[in-house]
Protein backbone atom coordinates (compact mmCIF):
# COMPACT_ATOMS: atom_id res chain seq x y z
CA UNK A 1 0.00 0.00 0.00
CA UNK A 2 2.83 2.35 0.90
CA UNK A 3 4.62 1.58 -2.37
CA UNK A 4 1.40 2.22 -4.26
CA UNK A 5 0.98 5.55 -2.49
CA UNK A 6 4.57 6.56 -3.27
CA UNK A 7 4.09 5.57 -6.91
CA UNK A 8 0.94 7.68 -7.18
CA UNK A 9 2.66 10.66 -5.58
CA UNK A 10 5.63 10.34 -7.92
CA UNK A 11 3.32 10.11 -10.94
CA UNK A 12 1.43 13.19 -9.80
CA UNK A 13 4.65 15.18 -9.36
CA UNK A 14 5.93 14.17 -12.80
CA UNK A 15 2.66 15.13 -14.51
CA UNK A 16 2.51 18.38 -12.55
CA UNK A 17 6.11 19.22 -13.47
CA UNK A 18 5.57 18.69 -17.17
CA UNK A 19 2.27 20.55 -17.20
CA UNK A 20 3.93 23.54 -15.55
CA UNK A 21 6.86 23.34 -17.97
CA UNK A 22 4.48 23.20 -20.93
CA UNK A 23 2.44 26.11 -19.63
CA UNK A 24 5.54 28.17 -19.00
CA UNK A 25 6.76 27.47 -22.53
CA UNK A 26 3.42 28.37 -24.11
CA UNK A 27 3.25 31.57 -22.08
CA UNK A 28 6.48 32.62 -23.74
CA UNK A 29 5.05 32.28 -27.26
CA UNK A 30 2.36 34.10 -29.21
CA UNK A 31 0.99 32.89 -32.53
CA UNK A 32 0.16 36.02 -34.52
CA UNK A 33 -1.81 35.72 -37.80
CA UNK A 34 -1.86 38.98 -39.78
CA UNK A 35 -2.11 40.55 -43.21
CA UNK A 36 1.11 40.61 -45.19
CA UNK A 37 3.27 43.75 -44.92
CA UNK A 38 1.41 44.92 -41.80
CA UNK A 39 4.33 44.76 -39.36
CA UNK A 40 7.58 46.74 -39.81
CA UNK A 41 10.79 44.73 -39.86
CA UNK A 42 12.26 44.24 -36.41
CA UNK A 43 9.16 45.33 -34.48
CA UNK A 44 8.25 41.87 -33.20
CA UNK A 45 11.86 41.27 -32.19
CA UNK A 46 11.67 44.45 -30.14
CA UNK A 47 8.53 43.13 -28.42
CA UNK A 48 10.34 39.87 -27.65
CA UNK A 49 13.32 41.77 -26.26
CA UNK A 50 11.06 43.84 -23.99
CA UNK A 51 8.79 41.04 -22.79
CA UNK A 52 10.61 37.75 -23.34
CA UNK A 53 7.63 36.54 -25.40
CA UNK A 54 8.51 35.07 -28.81
CA UNK A 55 6.12 35.81 -31.66
CA UNK A 56 5.42 33.08 -34.22
CA UNK A 57 4.26 35.15 -37.16
CA UNK A 58 2.34 34.12 -40.27
CA UNK A 59 0.29 36.01 -42.84
CA UNK A 60 -2.83 35.73 -44.99
CA UNK A 61 -4.08 37.45 -48.14
CA UNK A 62 -7.79 37.82 -47.39
CA UNK A 63 -10.31 37.80 -44.58
CA UNK A 64 -11.95 34.79 -46.18
CA UNK A 65 -8.77 32.69 -46.07
CA UNK A 66 -8.12 33.67 -42.44
CA UNK A 67 -11.71 32.92 -41.44
CA UNK A 68 -11.78 29.58 -43.28
CA UNK A 69 -8.55 28.44 -41.64
CA UNK A 70 -9.78 29.23 -38.14
CA UNK A 71 -13.26 27.85 -38.78
CA UNK A 72 -12.10 24.57 -40.31
CA UNK A 73 -9.28 24.02 -37.84
CA UNK A 74 -10.38 24.76 -34.26
CA UNK A 75 -7.01 23.50 -33.02
CA UNK A 76 -5.02 26.13 -34.91
CA UNK A 77 -4.60 28.08 -31.62
CA UNK A 78 -3.68 31.50 -32.98
CA UNK A 79 -3.47 34.05 -30.17
CA UNK A 80 -3.92 37.24 -32.18
CA UNK A 81 -5.53 37.98 -35.54
CA UNK A 82 -6.40 41.12 -37.54
CA UNK A 83 -9.86 40.81 -39.14
CA UNK A 84 -11.34 43.64 -41.16
CA UNK A 85 -14.47 45.57 -40.27
CA UNK A 86 -17.45 43.25 -40.89
CA UNK A 87 -15.49 40.08 -40.17
CA UNK A 88 -15.26 41.20 -36.54
CA UNK A 89 -19.05 41.11 -36.34
CA UNK A 90 -19.27 37.83 -38.25
CA UNK A 91 -16.73 36.06 -36.05
CA UNK A 92 -18.15 37.55 -32.86
CA UNK A 93 -21.64 36.32 -33.76
CA UNK A 94 -20.25 32.84 -34.43
CA UNK A 95 -18.53 32.78 -31.02
CA UNK A 96 -15.08 32.75 -32.60
CA UNK A 97 -13.63 35.66 -30.61
CA UNK A 98 -12.69 36.22 -26.96
CA UNK A 99 -13.88 39.32 -25.14
CA UNK A 100 -10.95 41.68 -24.57
CA UNK A 101 -10.11 42.83 -21.05
CA UNK A 102 -9.44 46.51 -21.72
CA UNK A 103 -8.32 47.02 -18.12
CA UNK A 104 -5.04 45.44 -19.21
CA UNK A 105 -4.57 47.88 -22.09
CA UNK A 106 -2.83 50.91 -20.61
CA UNK A 107 -2.69 52.69 -23.98
CA UNK A 108 -6.30 52.20 -25.10
CA UNK A 109 -7.14 55.86 -24.39
CA UNK A 110 -4.74 56.90 -27.17
CA UNK A 111 -7.32 55.81 -29.76
CA UNK A 112 -9.46 58.30 -31.66
CA UNK A 113 -13.01 58.17 -30.19
CA UNK A 114 -14.46 58.78 -33.68
CA UNK A 115 -12.99 55.44 -34.78
CA UNK A 116 -14.37 53.47 -31.84
CA UNK A 117 -17.80 51.92 -31.25
CA UNK A 118 -18.46 51.19 -34.91
CA UNK A 119 -21.49 49.07 -35.83
CA UNK A 120 -19.39 45.91 -36.28
CA UNK A 121 -18.33 46.08 -32.59
CA UNK A 122 -20.36 48.78 -30.78
CA UNK A 123 -18.40 48.73 -27.51
CA UNK A 124 -15.07 47.44 -28.84
CA UNK A 125 -15.51 44.40 -26.64
CA UNK A 126 -13.90 42.11 -29.21
CA UNK A 127 -11.67 44.35 -31.30
CA UNK A 128 -9.05 47.06 -30.95
CA UNK A 129 -8.38 49.35 -33.96
CA UNK A 130 -4.94 48.71 -35.46
CA UNK A 131 -5.06 50.64 -38.72
CA UNK A 132 -7.83 52.02 -40.89
CA UNK A 133 -7.98 52.94 -44.51
CA UNK A 134 -9.94 53.21 -47.70
CA UNK A 135 -10.27 51.57 -51.06
CA UNK A 136 -10.34 53.88 -54.04
CA UNK A 137 -8.95 53.89 -57.57
CA UNK A 138 -5.25 53.52 -58.20
CA UNK A 139 -4.05 54.87 -61.53
CA UNK A 140 -0.68 54.95 -63.24
CA UNK A 141 0.14 58.66 -63.55
CA UNK A 142 0.66 58.28 -67.30
CA UNK A 143 -2.98 57.22 -67.62
CA UNK A 144 -4.15 60.04 -65.38
CA UNK A 145 -2.43 62.55 -67.64
CA UNK A 146 -4.41 61.24 -70.64
CA UNK A 147 -7.80 60.46 -69.11
CA UNK A 148 -9.94 62.10 -66.47
CA UNK A 149 -10.54 59.27 -63.99
CA UNK A 150 -13.09 60.24 -61.36
CA UNK A 151 -15.58 57.41 -60.95
CA UNK A 152 -15.89 53.70 -60.21
CA UNK A 153 -17.78 53.60 -63.51
CA UNK A 154 -14.54 54.47 -65.35
CA UNK A 155 -13.26 50.95 -64.67
CA UNK A 156 -15.88 49.66 -67.13
CA UNK A 157 -14.34 51.66 -70.00
CA UNK A 158 -13.44 49.20 -72.83
CA UNK A 159 -10.10 50.99 -73.23
CA UNK A 160 -8.96 49.13 -70.12
CA UNK A 161 -9.42 45.62 -71.52
CA UNK A 162 -7.27 43.20 -69.48
CA UNK A 163 -5.63 46.11 -67.66
CA UNK A 164 -7.55 46.30 -64.37
CA UNK A 165 -6.76 44.92 -60.92
CA UNK A 166 -9.53 44.07 -58.46
CA UNK A 167 -8.89 43.18 -54.85
CA UNK A 168 -9.50 39.55 -53.94
CA UNK A 169 -12.38 40.49 -51.66
CA UNK A 170 -16.01 39.65 -52.42
CA UNK A 171 -17.55 42.50 -50.45
CA UNK A 172 -15.16 45.16 -51.78
CA UNK A 173 -15.60 44.11 -55.40
CA UNK A 174 -19.38 44.06 -55.08
CA UNK A 175 -19.30 47.39 -53.28
CA UNK A 176 -17.87 49.19 -56.31
CA UNK A 177 -20.67 47.84 -58.53
CA UNK A 178 -23.33 48.66 -55.95
CA UNK A 179 -22.01 52.21 -55.54
CA UNK A 180 -21.89 52.59 -59.33
CA UNK A 181 -25.57 51.55 -59.48
CA UNK A 182 -26.51 53.91 -56.66
CA UNK A 183 -26.97 51.34 -53.89
CA UNK A 184 -25.36 50.80 -50.51
CA UNK A 185 -22.43 48.43 -50.46
CA UNK A 186 -23.94 46.90 -47.33
CA UNK A 187 -27.24 45.89 -48.92
CA UNK A 188 -28.90 42.60 -48.02
CA UNK A 189 -31.37 42.80 -50.91
CA UNK A 190 -30.85 39.67 -53.03
CA UNK A 191 -32.24 41.25 -56.19
CA UNK A 192 -29.93 44.26 -55.82
CA UNK A 193 -26.93 41.97 -55.24
CA UNK A 194 -27.88 40.07 -58.40
CA UNK A 195 -27.94 43.37 -60.32
CA UNK A 196 -24.43 44.09 -59.05
CA UNK A 197 -23.32 40.62 -60.15
CA UNK A 198 -24.68 41.23 -63.64
CA UNK A 199 -22.89 44.57 -63.72
CA UNK A 200 -19.62 42.93 -62.66
CA UNK A 201 -19.95 40.35 -65.43
CA UNK A 202 -19.67 43.29 -67.85
CA UNK A 203 -16.46 44.34 -66.09
CA UNK A 204 -14.72 40.95 -66.36
CA UNK A 205 -13.22 41.52 -69.86
CA UNK A 206 -11.27 44.43 -68.35
CA UNK A 207 -9.96 42.45 -65.36
CA UNK A 208 -6.44 41.12 -65.52
CA UNK A 209 -6.07 39.91 -61.93
CA UNK A 210 -7.46 39.73 -58.40
CA UNK A 211 -4.86 40.69 -55.79
CA UNK A 212 -5.15 41.46 -52.09
CA UNK A 213 -1.62 40.47 -51.14
CA UNK A 214 0.06 43.65 -52.35
CA UNK A 215 -2.12 45.50 -54.90
CA UNK A 216 0.55 48.11 -55.60
CA UNK A 217 3.17 45.58 -56.70
CA UNK A 218 1.61 44.80 -60.13
CA UNK A 219 1.50 48.57 -60.76
CA UNK A 220 5.18 48.87 -59.91
CA UNK A 221 5.98 45.92 -62.21
CA UNK A 222 4.08 47.54 -65.06
CA UNK A 223 1.49 44.75 -65.23
CA UNK A 224 -1.44 46.97 -64.23
CA UNK A 225 -2.43 50.51 -65.18
CA UNK A 226 -5.62 51.05 -63.19
CA UNK A 227 -7.71 49.30 -60.57
CA UNK A 228 -8.88 49.07 -56.99
CA UNK A 229 -6.26 50.33 -54.58
CA UNK A 230 -5.86 50.79 -50.84
CA UNK A 231 -4.76 54.30 -49.95
CA UNK A 232 -1.86 53.12 -47.78
CA UNK A 233 -0.63 50.73 -50.43
CA UNK A 234 -0.51 53.55 -52.99
CA UNK A 235 1.27 55.85 -50.54
CA UNK A 236 3.93 53.27 -49.70
CA UNK A 237 4.51 52.36 -53.35
CA UNK A 238 5.13 56.00 -54.20
CA UNK A 239 7.71 56.19 -51.42
CA UNK A 240 9.55 53.07 -52.52
CA UNK A 241 9.58 53.20 -56.32
CA UNK A 242 9.81 55.53 -59.31
CA UNK A 243 6.35 54.45 -60.44
CA UNK A 244 3.85 57.19 -59.61
CA UNK A 245 0.44 55.85 -58.58
CA UNK A 246 -2.30 58.44 -58.25
CA UNK A 247 -4.97 57.59 -55.71
CA UNK A 248 -8.43 58.78 -56.79
CA UNK A 249 -11.42 59.26 -54.47
CA UNK A 250 -14.36 58.11 -56.68
CA UNK A 251 -17.26 60.55 -56.90
CA UNK A 252 -19.61 57.76 -55.74
CA UNK A 253 -17.57 57.52 -52.55
CA UNK A 254 -14.64 55.53 -51.21
CA UNK A 255 -14.91 52.27 -49.27
CA UNK A 256 -13.77 52.68 -45.67
CA UNK A 257 -12.60 49.82 -43.47
CA UNK A 258 -10.87 49.11 -40.20
CA UNK A 259 -8.37 46.34 -39.50
CA UNK A 260 -8.56 45.47 -35.81
CA UNK A 261 -6.64 43.34 -33.37
CA UNK A 262 -8.73 40.47 -32.02
CA UNK A 263 -8.16 37.37 -29.89
CA UNK A 264 -9.60 34.07 -31.20
CA UNK A 265 -11.80 31.98 -28.93
CA UNK A 266 -9.29 29.11 -28.81
CA UNK A 267 -6.24 31.30 -28.05
CA UNK A 268 -3.84 29.67 -25.59
CA UNK A 269 -1.89 32.76 -24.57
CA UNK A 270 -4.47 35.48 -23.96
CA UNK A 271 -2.22 37.37 -21.53
CA UNK A 272 0.56 37.45 -24.09
CA UNK A 273 -1.86 38.62 -26.78
CA UNK A 274 -3.01 41.48 -24.54
CA UNK A 275 0.60 42.50 -23.97
CA UNK A 276 1.22 42.57 -27.72
CA UNK A 277 -1.96 44.61 -28.32
CA UNK A 278 -0.88 47.13 -25.69
CA UNK A 279 2.61 47.25 -27.21
CA UNK A 280 1.08 48.07 -30.62
CA UNK A 281 -1.05 50.81 -29.01
CA UNK A 282 2.00 52.57 -27.63
CA UNK A 283 2.35 55.95 -29.37
CA UNK A 284 5.94 55.42 -30.51
CA UNK A 285 5.11 51.96 -31.89
CA UNK A 286 1.84 53.02 -33.55
CA UNK A 287 3.64 55.97 -35.16
CA UNK A 288 6.37 53.65 -36.48
CA UNK A 289 3.74 51.31 -37.94
CA UNK A 290 2.00 54.23 -39.69
CA UNK A 291 5.28 55.49 -41.17
CA UNK A 292 6.49 52.10 -42.35
CA UNK A 293 3.34 50.46 -43.72
CA UNK A 294 1.75 53.65 -45.05
CA UNK A 295 -1.76 53.44 -43.61
CA UNK A 296 -3.57 55.94 -41.35
CA UNK A 297 -3.28 55.29 -37.63
CA UNK A 298 -6.33 55.42 -35.34
CA UNK A 299 -3.97 56.46 -32.54
CA UNK A 300 -4.31 60.20 -31.81
CA UNK A 301 -1.19 60.35 -29.64
CA UNK A 302 0.83 58.60 -32.34
CA UNK A 303 -0.35 61.10 -34.96
CA UNK A 304 1.50 63.84 -33.05
CA UNK A 305 4.73 62.05 -33.97
CA UNK A 306 4.00 62.03 -37.72
CA UNK A 307 5.32 64.62 -40.14
CA UNK A 308 3.18 67.44 -41.50
CA UNK A 309 3.73 65.95 -44.96
CA UNK A 310 1.99 62.72 -43.94
CA UNK A 311 -0.80 64.36 -41.94
CA UNK A 312 -1.60 66.81 -44.75
CA UNK A 313 -1.86 64.03 -47.36
CA UNK A 314 -5.57 63.98 -48.18
CA UNK A 315 -5.29 60.41 -49.47
CA UNK A 316 -4.23 59.19 -46.03
CA UNK A 317 -6.19 61.56 -43.82
CA UNK A 318 -9.16 62.66 -45.96
CA UNK A 319 -11.35 65.67 -45.36
CA UNK A 320 -14.70 65.42 -43.63
CA UNK A 321 -16.50 65.79 -46.97
CA UNK A 322 -14.66 62.75 -48.38
CA UNK A 323 -15.36 60.77 -45.23
CA UNK A 324 -19.03 61.73 -45.28
CA UNK A 325 -19.41 60.69 -48.91
CA UNK A 326 -17.72 57.31 -48.35
CA UNK A 327 -19.22 54.22 -46.79
CA UNK A 328 -17.95 52.05 -43.95
CA UNK A 329 -18.22 48.31 -44.51
CA UNK A 330 -20.70 46.57 -42.25
CA UNK A 331 -21.73 43.02 -41.44
CA UNK A 332 -24.51 41.66 -43.66
CA UNK A 333 -25.01 38.38 -41.78
CA UNK A 334 -25.88 35.31 -43.83
CA UNK A 335 -26.13 37.49 -46.94
CA UNK A 336 -22.32 37.33 -47.07
CA UNK A 337 -22.72 33.79 -48.44
CA UNK A 338 -24.62 35.19 -51.43
CA UNK A 339 -21.86 37.71 -52.09
CA UNK A 340 -19.21 35.02 -51.82
CA UNK A 341 -21.09 32.60 -54.10
CA UNK A 342 -21.46 35.23 -56.82
CA UNK A 343 -17.83 36.27 -56.36
CA UNK A 344 -16.58 32.74 -57.01
CA UNK A 345 -18.72 32.61 -60.16
CA UNK A 346 -17.16 35.87 -61.30
CA UNK A 347 -13.67 34.49 -60.87
CA UNK A 348 -14.62 31.43 -62.92
CA UNK A 349 -15.83 33.74 -65.72
CA UNK A 350 -12.58 35.68 -65.46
Amino acid sequence: MKKCFLFLMLSFLIIHYFSISFADGRDKKIYFYNWSEYIPTGLLSQFTKETGIKVIYSTYESNESMYTKLKSNPNSHYDLIVPSTYFISKMRNEDMLTKINRNKLTHFNNLDPSLLNKSFDPNNDFSIPYIWGATGIGVNQKITNKLNIESWADLWNPIFKKKILLTNDAREVFQIALLKLGYSGNTKDKLVIKKAYEELIKLMPNVRMFNSDNPAYPFIQGEIEIGMMWNGSAFLANQQSDMKINFIWPKEGGIFWMDSLAIPKNAENIEGALKLIDFLLRPDIAALVAKKIGYPTPNLTAKKQLSTQILSDINLYPSKSILDKGEWQDDVGETSLIYEDYFQKLKLIH
